[in-house]
């Protein structure tokens, strides 16, 4: 999984409706089922800082991890601007995780699970994981599901068009039916001119019974598969699967 680059200057104002309190709070709930309700908590591709920082305000200590040197800039500064001492933020990529210590839960949210696109990034992801959460610790992370790249990611476009801001998002599902290029095309106003940037990533879907069988590869017990912020099992036109997994 690469780390954005440009798209980290505009992430937070593209994804102003989601609404990070309430995804910490369902968090926080399916972690306090299982007795956690505080310690170090590994928020994995934690972005922006966003979530860390909620997580940070319901007496966590933060771990955040993310390939984007950009996104951990913000993260920091958006502690400070808080008032807080900014966590410990590490620029690493999910499936070369290597951090200095255990921690009871991890996080990893707002599908960043399906940006690592080839299975085996998966996999090593999931095992360098089991190394850095302590037996009995809990593994909360959603994904985007098949339905949702085949029928409402697919080959669109999205347009976002903002006073000084205008993006392009365009998506093209490969013939793998599982696999969305996606490519941003960004025009920031400066005056009478527009300043042209892009970003290129990709995102893939995989099954619920892969990522079970590869977390129980990795030594994890999924303990269960919801519907987004919601404790109604997955359904056929589930768009964001949130899944618990537990360390063996």
């Amino acid at each position: 999984m690469g780390g954005y680059g440009e798209f980290s200057n505009y992430y937070d104002r593209l994804t102003f409706n989601v609404d990070y309190g309430k995804m910490a709070d369902h968090i926080c709930g399916l972690l306090s089922g299982w007795g956690i309700t505080g310690g170090d908590l590994i928020d994995l591709a934690c972005g922006t800082g966003s979530l860390s920082l909620e997580f940070a305000k319901r007496g966590f200590d933060i771990i955040g991890v993310d390939a984007g040197e950009g996104m951990l800039c913000c993260a920091r500064q958006k502690f400070y601007d808080e008032g807080l001492t900014p966590p410990l933020l590490i620029c690493q990529r999910l499936e070369e995780l290597d951090l200095y210590g255990t921690a009871n839960c991890a996080v990893c949210s707002l599908d960043s699970v399906n940006h690592l696109c080839e299975p085996e990034q998966v996999r090593a992801f999931f095992k360098r994981l089991s190394y850095f959460v302590e037996p009995g610790g809990v593994f909360v992370f959603d994904v985007n599901t098949l339905y949702k790249h085949r029928n409402i990611l697919g080959d669109n476009i999205f347009i976002y068009d903002m006073d000084d801001l205008y993006c392009v998002w365009q998506n093209s599902l490969r013939d793998d039916g599982v696999t969305v290029d996606i490519d941003l095309d960004f025009f920031v106003g400066d005056g009478d001119t527009y300043r042209r940037s892009s970003e290129s990533f990709c995102e893939r879907a995989y099954s619920i019974e892969e990522l079970t069988q590869w977390l129980e590869n990795a030594g994890f017990e999924v303990c269960g598969v919801y519907d987004d912020l919601s404790p109604d099992p997955v359904r056929d036109d589930t768009e964001r699967a949130v899944i618990t997994a537990r360390r063996k």
